[in-house]
């Protein structure tokens, strides 16, 4: 490991050498010439002259090495370094390395563990945490390698060759972290693995730790193998899709009482090769690249298109919640219904969010001005995280879309009681329910036993192609 006190003195002693040597050598070189030149006609104020300049230059030399130590390499709690400085060194390993791997190592419970031990027990934790990373390292005879502290309780490590030398060291270290405790303080840690021939970008590699890691989180495989596109590659092909809306729609039937009354919409953008893109490849880059908005806008643009060929079908899209609350999209929403009056409540929008949004008396009025157009809301993923069931409980929606984890095990009492609770709220709120992945006769059953409203899976009907541009 690269130990941080010994690497921030080097880095500070070259940076103050770099500084002050030359100075020191341009005094010293005008002294020489003088004597060597003129040594005659001296008298004896320029030796004592000569004696002060070059003792005043040393002591600049170490001041400047003395200031340097204002310059922080590490960081302050962990006692690695800090997000700066492992970024410029890493730029450089990757520069120079041909095989290069990249470590993320979390801290999953750190907020709760500030909440409920304390910010100090916190620190406390990081601390230990990056000490302990480093110390198993070496007990693998892994030596000289850099370790930051990036944000919250993230650590990234650079290692020189492939992934396939780290991956087993990695998964045993995440077995062996379930032992690991500070202070009887249990603390959950989880990590993820990549490493050049994803892409030689830091950010590019950064960003793609923490999706492998959410993956893995999950438990779940990534349908459109991120990995094997390069994100610089994904970028322009996302742009260039949005661009020339360049996408294919997918559709799939949802049934209420054996009647289709739903077709629930599912883009795929096209690479220039007319490659498929599945959504969760780009929808991350979207929000990055800022063009969500463009890209909702789009599909709703279509859907309204294929709303006014069906006769009376109603079609379901997901759109980001950021666009809901966008003024331009509502504009725009409003524009495309007054010009298309015939598909006035044949729209529903699917929305799933990730943190519950506080201001809920805009939310609700922004809601309330598409319903007034004709668009009907529908909240998805519920059961899933708390701002669902929060959603259920404040926001003026129409339809509840159950997670699909329930779906799978519906058949045990205990997500059948979770089922049955939240159908029997959304009822009674006058909201309808819907479940999805219905895969056999038997959770089709147990679905229709629940009275929930709205039955969608591939048992029911199969992904259709609905429209190719």
């Amino acid at each position: 490991m690269l130990l941080p006190h010994a690497k921030e003195r080097e880095y500070r002693f070259k940076l103050a050498l770099r500084m002050g040597l030359p100075i020191f050598a341009l005094v010293l070189a005008l002294v020489s010439n003088t004597l060597i030149t003129t040594y005659e006609s001296l008298n004896a104020s320029f030796y004592l002259e000569s004696i002060l300049l070059i003792a005043f230059s040393i002591y600049f030399i170490f001041y400047l090495i003395y200031s340097a130590f204002d310059i922080r390499i590490t960081e302050s709690v962990s006692k690695v370094f800090t997000r700066e400085y492992l970024y410029k060194y890493l730029i450089k390993e990757l520069e120079k390395n041909r095989e290069y791997t990249l470590i993320l190592i979390s801290i999953d419970n750190l907020n709760e563990i500030n909440s409920r031990y304390g910010i100090k027990n916190g620190d406390k934790v990081v601390f230990s945490v990056a000490k302990w990373i480093g110390e198993y390292l070496q007990s693998k005879d892994i030596n000289n390698f850099p370790l930051g502290h990036i944000k919250g309780g993230d650590f990234i490590i650079g290692l020189q060759g492939n992934k396939e030398n780290y991956s087993t060291i990695l998964e045993l270290m995440c077995l062996k972290s379930e032992e690991f405790k500070v202070d009887d303080i249990e603390v959950k840690i989880s990590g993820a693995i990549n490493d050049i021939s994803f892409s030689n970008n830091l950010d590019y590699m950064v960003e793609n730790l923490f999706e492998l890691q959410e993956l893995s989180r999950n438990q779940k495989l990534n349908p459109a193998k991120l990995d094997e596109i390069n994100p610089s590659e994904l970028e322009s092909f996302v742009i260039k899709a949005i661009k020339l809306k360049s996408f294919t729609v997918m559709k799939q039937d949802v049934f209420e009482n054996e009647k289709v009354v739903i077709k629930e919409c599912f883009i795929k953008l096209k690479t220039p090769q007319g490659k498929m893109l599945h959504q969760k490849t780009y929808m991350k880059v979207l929000d990055k690249l800022g063009l969500m908005l463009d890209y909702d806008l789009m599909v709703l643009e279509k859907s309204i298109s294929n709303c006014k060929k069906e006769n009376s079908d109603i079609f379901a899209l997901s759109i980001s919640p950021t666009s809901i609350r966008n003024p331009m999209f509502a504009r725009r929403v409003k524009e495309l219904f007054n010009a298309n009056p015939e598909v006035k409540n044949r729209v529903i929008f699917l929305l799933s969010e990730g943190e519950y949004y506080s201001q809920i008396s805009k939310y609700n009025t922004i809601l309330k001005s598409l319903k007034n157009l004709g668009v009907s809301i529908a909240i998805d993923r519920l059961g899933a995280i708390h701002t669902s069931f929060l959603y259920l409980r404040d926001l003026d929606i129409d339809v509840v879309r159950f997670d699909s984890f329930y779906t799978k095990d519906i058949e045990k009492n205990s997500n059948k009681s979770i089922i049955d609770g939240f159908n029997l709220m959304a009822h009674k709120k006058g909201v309808k329910t819907w479940i999805k992945m219905i895969e056999n006769e038997d959770i089709k059953q147990e679905a229709k036993k629940l009275k929930v409203d709205y039955l969608q899976g591939k048992y029911l009907a199969p992904l259709e192609k609905f429209y190719d541009n």
